[in-house]
Order: C-alpha cells, then sequence, then structure tokens
C-alpha cells in the first residue's frame, strides 16, 4: 500500500483507529469485489480519505448504511470488523486504481527497478491498460467523469518532459492536483451536499500538491542514486521552496476544510488536521537547513527537527513509546471497552486475536516463554498467517513477550497528539480525540 496518511496507534485513539481499519478494508473489499483480487494491491492509505469524507458527510442513519459487518481477515490477525460499504467505498476503490494504474504506467515509460526489463514491464503494461478500462466503466455507476479524470493523470507524463531547471514546481503537479480535486468534490456530490463540492475541491487540490511534493522529497535520495526523474530535481526546486509550498499548502487546505459542512468530523479533523502535518514534517526529517518565513509567522521549533509554517496548531514532540493515552487530556473513550483481559481472563490479553476461535496465541500476562522447535513453528505459523505483520500485538515466538505487528509499528515517527489537551487552534476546538 502506498500514501502519505499512515496514521498509527499513537496517533488516533482507539475508537476512530478502528473507524480508519474500516476505511481501509472498505476500500480493499470493494477493490476485490469490483475488479478482482489483483486489484486490491492498489489498496491506498490515501484513497480511503475519499471514503472517510463521504461518510462524513452523511446524516447519522446513513452512516449506519454505509457500514457492514465483514468475516475474519489474515490482515486483520483474523478478526472480523465493521468496514465501509457504499458509494464512498466504491469511488475510493476507482480513484484508487486509477491511480494505480498511472502510478503503474508511470513506472513503465521511466524503466524503474523492475520495470526495466521487458517481460515485467509488457505485463505491467496490460495490468494498467486493463485497470484503465475498468475504472472507465467503475465510473459511469458513480456519475464520475473518469474519462477527464484519466485524462488529467495521463497529462503528467506530457507536463514532466516539458519540465526544466527554473520552472515552477507547481506546474508539475497540477494534473494531481486536478485529479485530486475532482475525486475530493465527488464525494459531495454523492452524499446529497453540493454546497461542500467548491470547498472540497480546493481542499483536494492542494492534498494533490501535498502528495505529490511529499512523494518526491520522500524519493530524492533514491533518485538521485539512481538518475531517476524528479520533479525536484528537473525544476531545481530547493527543498526550502519544498517546504515552503508544503506549508502553503497545508494552509490552505485547512481554511477550505474549515469551509465543509462536515456531520461526524472526528476522522476527517484527525486526518486531515493533525496527521497530514505530521507527514509533512516526517518527510523533512533530517533536512537541517533552515525554515523559510511563512505566510502567517514560525512554527514551533523542536531542536535538530525542521520547523514548518503554518504548522503553528502541532504537538510538540513527544516520547516514542508511551501509548496515546497516557498523554494528558487523552483517555479511552466512553465507547471503547475496558481492559478485562482475553478469553483467558484477567491474566490474558487478546492482543488483536489472542486466543480466539482463528487459533492465534494469545499474549498472556506474565509471558510464557517456548522452546526453539515450538517457537520456530510458531513464527512459521504467525508469519504465514501475516500475524507478525499486522497484528496488534502478537507474543514473541520464543520469549512470550507482546510484540507489535511490522505494519502497526511506527518506530520512531510516532507522536501522541496532545491537541485536546493544550487545545487546537486549527480549527478553534479539536474533537479529534474525543469520542
Amino acid at each position: 500500500m502506498f500514501g502519505i496518511l499512515r496514521p498509527c496507534q499513537h496517533t488516533l485513539p482507539p475508537a476512530l483507529r478502528t473507524a480508519w481499519m474500516g476505511h481501509l478494508c472498505g476500500l480493499c473489499l470493494a477493490l476485490r469485489d469490483a475488479h478482482g483480487h489483483l486489484a486490491r494491491v492498489a489498496t491506498s492509505y490515501d484513497g480511503l480519505l475519499l471514503s472517510v469524507l463521504f461518510t462524513a458527510q452523511l446524516p447519522p442513519e446513513g452512516t449506519r448504511a454505509a457500514q457492514r459487518a465483514a468475516g475474519p481477515c489474515a490482515l486483520r490477525g483474523f478478526r472480523g470488523a465493521s468496514v465501509a460499504v457504499g458509494a464512498g467505498a466504491r469511488l475510493a476503490a476507482t480513484v484508487s486504481l486509477a491511480l494505480a494504474s498511472a502510478r503503474i504506467r508511470d513506472h513503465v515509460l521511466d524503466g524503474d527497478g523492475h520495470y526495466a526489463r521487458r517481460p515485467v514491464r509488457s505485463v505491467a503494461g496490460r495490468v494498467a491498460d486493463r485497470w484503465a478500462r475498468q475504472v472507465s466503466a467503475a465510473g459511469r455507476g458513480l456519475r464520475l467523469d473518469t474519462d477527464s479524470l484519466l485524462a488529467v493523470v495521463a497529462h503528467q507524463d506530457e507536463v514532466e518532459r516539458d519540465a526544466r531547471p527554473g520552472s515552477d514546481v507547481r506546474v508539475v503537479t497540477a494534473p494531481t492536483e486536478s485529479a485530486t480535486a475532482q475525486a475530493f468534490a465527488h464525494t459531495a456530490v454523492l452524499a446529497g451536499m453540493p454546497g461542500n463540492a467548491d470547498p472540497l475541491r480546493e481542499a483536494g487540490r492542494m492534498f494533490g500538491r501535498l502528495g505529490h511534493l511529499l512523494d518526491a522529497v520522500q524519493d530524492l535520495p533514491s533518485d538521485t542514486a539512481s538518475g531517476a526523474w524528479n520533479p525536484l530535481t528537473a525544476t531545481a526546486t530547493s527543498l526550502d521552496r519544498a517546504r515552503e509550498l508544503c506549508a502553503e499548502a497545508l494552509d490552505d487546505l485547512l481554511a477550505a476544510l474549515r469551509r465543509v459542512t462536515l456531520t461526524d468530523s472526528r476522522l476527517a479533523h484527525a486526518l486531515l488536521a493533525h496527521q497530514l502535518p505530521r507527514s509533512v514534517r516526517h518527510a523533512f526529517r533530517g533536512h537541517v537547513d533552515g525554515p523559510p518565513a511563512g505566510r502567517e509567522g514560525q512554527g514551533h521549533g523542536h531542536q535538530g527537527r525542521t520547523t514548518l509554517p503554518g504548522l503553528r496548531h502541532l504537538p510538540p514532540d513527544h516520547g516514542h513509546d508511551r501509548p496515546y493515552q497516557e498523554y494528558p487530556g487523552q483517555g479511552p473513550g466512553p465507547t471503547d471497552p475496558p481492559d478485562t483481559g482475553g478469553p483467558g481472563g484477567p491474566g490474558e490479553r487478546s492482543g488483536g486475536g489472542g486466543g480466539s476461535r482463528c487459533g492465534c496465541p494469545p499474549v498472556r500476562n506474565p509471558p510464557v516463554p517456548r522452546g526453539v522447535l515450538a517457537g520456530c513453528g510458531l513464527a512459521l505459523w504467525m508469519t504465514c498467517t501475516c500475524q507478525v505483520c499486522c497484528r496488534d500485538s502478537f507474543p514473541g515466538p520464543w520469549s512470550g513477550q507482546p510484540r507489535t505487528g511490522l505494519c502497526e509499528s511506527c518506530g520512531p515517527c510516532c507522536e501522541a497528539c496532545s491537541c485536546c489537551g493544550n487545545g487546537c487552534s486549527c480549527c478553534g476546538s479539536c474533537s479529534c480525540c474525543s469520542d
């Protein structure tokens, strides 16, 4: 999966993280149902934002109708879940497939990595063409003009060929901005909220610019080493300028978001007003050149870290290993179940499926160590069932100590959200952390 919005368990409270996973799984299942199992590789962290925005604009009864129960899945540690369905999930699937098709086509044209091999290039090109045809068919059922969407994405190749040192990098990001703006605005059409279309179009345009620039910043070291095309290198855009553009885009996106009428804004607010600035800060982490002056002043600086203008609402960095709920003002919401232990009673936690009907080994307290052979067998079982990647948490095969799945672990990027304890200046009042 790809995308810039990758919230971890430390930056979303349990209820919102469950809702986020519901949209992610709904996107994956919508891709499978409409386009086949292979299309599930197009699942995008950013694409699910369309499902989030669509659901956030629905009345309460519509929100309940846009969910269904899904059975156990290996990627959820063999747990069931309530997943998003309906027009929002289908729109997210259609746009994600269109972006994946364009992404593959771009790699084929550039001959990047494995795509430099003729057999891989040939197969990938056919897959991209087939997905483009499926996107056109799916768009008709959603009243989405996918032909113009694909045309805008296809225009990206022409724009990149014309890029020269000294060109404005925003010319390169313009096709992405247009496609994302169209997708964001269409959530208002599907939700029956036409008044939200214009501000969502502006928010989508800024989100597209951010996504393109952050992808370029993150790929810059590898692209420089391999000689691959990169918009920052092609236009001779400095990291200072890229940071300034990202800060301006964030300011404009949040201003547009304040003009959107949402029935339940918690998850959308958490992703766009809090996780997105974190993603920007992480993309520029390690670049120590001084920050440019922002349009609205400087943000909070941290020693040894990049300071971004326009990010004054960001909370300060905290320790990386403390769970989200331990910070002032952050406690379990009223909808979060108490920690009463797993199937084995108070001394045993389920830890994301422990001791359940699927045979997942429970996380026990105190830990129960295993021998070499038993540990090897358990390690093989949990690896093949994706528990080592996606279960939170799972017992260490040999030590029995609780471990966090690789996809769940965010390492040094974790920053606990203390916005509700300190006030949220980006919108006046922060509701993302309350239930």
